[in-house]
């Protein structure tokens, strides 16, 4: 793939969120051969590394982007085969993803690490492999083992039959019209104006343009699923000795996943000598799309 160019969709569609950032592509060349990309702000302030959740892109990040652009160094990065971002050659794997978010911490830290969901579980195993590169954390509703092991039977087979639809109906050719069902609400919470939601929709098509990057969102979302793998990496990953925030949902999870999810949330923050647990009224999952200015100060308040 072809580096992207500075008037892609994405940096038009962010850029017309935080006209003040000056936005650019940034690439990372890995041992495979394989490009990592993401786009970053030319602010000189303290850097923050945002970490997205499965199968989710830099454009992700666009309600919250506005609050932290000018004031921070921020960088959003698309896992491997995720929007800009080049496929694995082989099998991806939690420990991949992870190796992956270190090259960037030693490219760019020291740096805040956000991560929302997937990306806040990646985020607590690539401090503790670089503690030194890391000057904190702010985990958004982290994706939780001890939540995706009673994750009902039913729940877990509709998600992979809608995982695997998915897949077939971008190669049926057919995909386009689901996928601006998922858009619409991403372009509502990034703004109000009618000509602005059209680049956010513009900008989210391309990033799922190709076929391998919706055969990616299945791929990552079936490794979140999973429970094993992650207990073994989280044995291996013991809390690195940096301050700590998470922030929790209120709403939209089965309410025995709602309570284990607080709990485990709870558990994470006195794993670690500085953390801290913030439940944010009237959030969902997403809480930096529901609750945008709570998820900012967060961020603001960790990155000093």
């Amino acid at each position: 793939m072809a580096s992207r160019r500075q008037s892609d969709p994405v940096i038009t569609a962010l850029s017309a969120l935080a006209p003040d950032a000056q936005l650019s592509w940034g690439e990372l060349v890995r041992d495979d051969g394989r490009h990592l990309r993401w786009i970053e702000t030319n602010s000189t302030g303290p850097t923050i590394l945002l970490v997205g959740g499965a199968g989710d892109t830099v454009l992700d990040w666009g309600p919250i982007l506005p609050a932290l652009a000018t004031d921070f160094r921020v960088i959003a990065y698309d896992r491997a085969g995720l929007g800009a971002s080049d496929p694995v050659r082989g099998r991806l794997t939690i420990e991949s993803q992870v190796d992956d978010m270190v090259a960037l911490l030693d490219a760019h830290g020291p740096t805040l690490l956000v991560g929302h969901s997937w990306g806040g579980l990646l985020a607590q195993f690539a401090a503790a492999a670089r503690p030194a590169q890391v000057t904190g954390l702010v985990l958004i509703d982290p994706t939780h083992e001890g939540v995706m092991a009673v994750v009902p039977t039913r729940l877990r087979i509709t998600s992979d039959l809608s995982l695997a639809w998915m897949v077939l109906l971008k190669y049926a050719g057919l995909f386009d019209k689901q996928l601006d069902r998922f858009a619409e609400g991403l372009m509502k919470v990034c703004s109000d104006d009618p000509a602005t939601q059209q680049l956010v929709l513009a900008a989210y098509r391309a990033e799922y343009a190709e076929r391998y990057q919706v055969a990616s969102v299945r791929t990552e979302n079936r490794l979140a699923g999973g429970v094993e793998a992650a207990r073994r990496a989280r044995a291996a990953n013991p809390p690195a000795d940096v301050p700590m925030t998470v922030l929790t949902a209120t709403r939209g999870k089965l309410p025995v996943l709602q309570v284990r999810a607080a709990e485990l949330a709870e558990e994470t923050a006195a794993a670690y000598p500085q953390g801290q647990h913030i439940v944010v009224d009237d959030a969902g999952h997403y809480i930096h799309h529901d609750q945008p200015a709570a998820a900012a100060a967060a961020i603001k308040a960790a990155a000093g």
